[in-house]
């Protein structure tokens, strides 16, 4: 049976201020000791604000008329990343794009279950949010929101029984990252660092140990829609960058005449990006098309698509730090094929590509318990705050 609750405007409950951000132009604005947050940090937090990239100055605080929150505040991100929060374990200030949220009478509001009301609100918030080239909330927006309020004994309740829920996400998560990592350890196990090349393998150019060819979209615009809409999958950049090594999924498709002024590449292509994601990898597992802004890879004898990939691993970011820019960052084929590589012993090779397939179909049963977790997750949040707990 539901229970109903009264609504209380958020502002008549708690105090919610946001932050500032101290002149750039005076340098001994920052560098202090005083912890200073952005979103980017409540996104790095997973929930609990620890430590910021950035500190300022008494100065600094002053500039921004002293707007620092006390530890325990909880952190709202109304721009970019609407919606997105972090608990605060130390005394902070944050900038304009931040609100901190402080209780007034913790006897009527418990902070778990106004964080789980506002996750759970989450998406509705986008949705109202303002904004073309990024979303944003405002202050005075949150201020006059109303949040159901049960007694204390019951917030309690709810917010242990979506913790509960939460902590197996977050479990299930950590199973995937330390799965990804252990990728990375088994490569330089079996064939030492690729940087250094610390086990003296030979070294060959990557276009000599395969075949490297960009991707085709002659037409433009390449929007085309007559272009679109058909069978035949069409790969992005940001499938690539996503895909985490495996592309599985894609979201357009070429008609007969996107085809016709493209390429077709068969299932088991390694795709590299070389423009706005630099050298991120995935490998095909169904034919499809890609523009220019990707490379296929198809391996000699010599090497293995796997092995290629988790050589990549290690050179993404050296090639993206590089990368030239002018609206993009961007590097272009011949950067690609003059490459230098180790070539390890093909037999280990193959032994390797063994390892990674059967870890990923291991990654792949974590990946789909983990979507049980969150679907079940989001069950109960929707029900915590209908009064069906």
């Amino acid at each position: 049976m539901k229970e109903k609750y009264d609504l209380v405007k958020l502002s008549d409950i708690c105090e919610i201020k946001s932050g500032g951000t101290p002149s750039r132009n005076e340098k001994d604005n920052y560098d202090g000791s005083i912890p200073w947050a952005k979103i980017s940090d409540i996104e790095a937090s997973n929930g609990t604000l620890f430590t910021t990239e950035e500190t300022i100055t008494e100065k600094g605080l002053k500039a921004i008329r002293n707007r620092i929150f006390d530890e325990g505040t909880l952190l709202f991100a109304m721009y970019g990343s609407v919606g997105k929060m972090a608990f605060t374990e130390v005394k902070v200030s944050t900038n304009q794009a931040i609100l901190g949220i402080n209780i007034k009478d913790q006897s009527k509001l418990y902070d778990r279950y106004l964080y789980y009301w506002l996750l759970g609100k989450k998406n509705e918030f986008l949705y109202l949010a303002n904004g073309v080239t990024q979303k944003n909330l405002s202050a005075t927006f949150l201020r006059n929101v109303k949040i159901p309020l049960p007694s204390i004994e019951l917030q309690r309740r709810i917010a242990e029984i979506l913790d509960k829920a939460d902590e197996i996400v977050r479990k299930r998560k950590g199973s995937i990252d330390l799965t990804e990592q252990l990728q990375k350890s088994i490569f330089l196990d079996m064939f030492g660092d690729p940087v250094t090349n610390s086990k003296g393998w030979e070294i060959k150019k990557l276009g000599d140990v395969g075949i490297l060819e960009r991707g085709k979209s002659k037409h433009r615009p390449r929007n085309d829609p007559s272009l679109l809409g058909g069978e035949y999958p069409l790969i992005q950049t940001g499938d690539v960058a996503n895909s985490k090594g495996l592309i599985k999924s894609y979201t357009q498709t070429y008609s007969e005449k996107g085809l016709a002024q493209s390429k077709l590449w068969k299932s088991g292509t390694l795709c590299i990006t070389i423009a706005a994601n630099i050298a991120d990898t995935g490998i095909l597992l169904f034919d499809a098309c890609f523009p220019d802004s990707i490379v296929g890879f198809s391996p000699s004898t010599e090497v293995t698509t796997e092995y290629i990939q988790g050589w990549f691993d290690f050179f993404q970011p050296i090639l993206e730090a590089n990368a030239p820019q002018s609206a993009q960052k961007n590097i272009n084929l011949n950067i690609l094929k003059n490459l230098n590589v180790m070539i390890a012993p093909i037999k280990q090779q193959v032994h390797y590509s063994q390892v990674i397939n059967s870890l990923r179909k291991h990654l792949e049963k974590y990946e789909k318990h983990l979507q049980e977790s969150e679907n079940l997750f989001n069950a109960l949040l929707q029900r915590a705050f209908k009064g069906e707990l």
